[in-house]
């Protein structure tokens, strides 16, 4: 008997700690196409972007990178919300009279 509540017991834990470690995917990414890419899961063909603004070019792409974090946070979960994990990352730069604009696209991958 107390093999069974033991083995029980493990058995909830495991599984548990399993859903813990994806409780915030959203699972609105399984609507898109993915496809495994270099060991992660991509959107195939989904691009999210983000803009964002700063007196150097540096801040400027930090700002968008966030931007592109914050909703695709939002829409799919955190898991998937890591710019340094997205496929096909692409940035470009805008003079402006305060400093600088950038706008990062990429397809999330988790």
């Amino acid at each position: 008997m107390f093999r069974a509540a033991l083995f029980a017991t493990t058995a909830v834990l495991v599984i548990a700690g399993s859903t813990l470690a994806r409780a915030d995917d959203t699972g609105f990414a399984y609507a898109h196409d993915l496809r495994k890419e270099h060991g992660r899961l991509c959107m195939a063909d989904h691009w999210h972007s983000g803009s964002g603004s700063g007196r150097t070019k540096a801040a400027a792409q930090n700002a968008a990178i966030r931007s592109w974090a914050d909703f695709t946070n939002f829409e799919y979960g955190s898991t998937w919300a890591r710019y340094s994990r997205a496929a096909s990352r692409s940035v470009r730069y805008t003079k402006e009279s305060s400093g600088w604009g950038a706008t990062v696209d990429a397809r999330p991958c988790r």
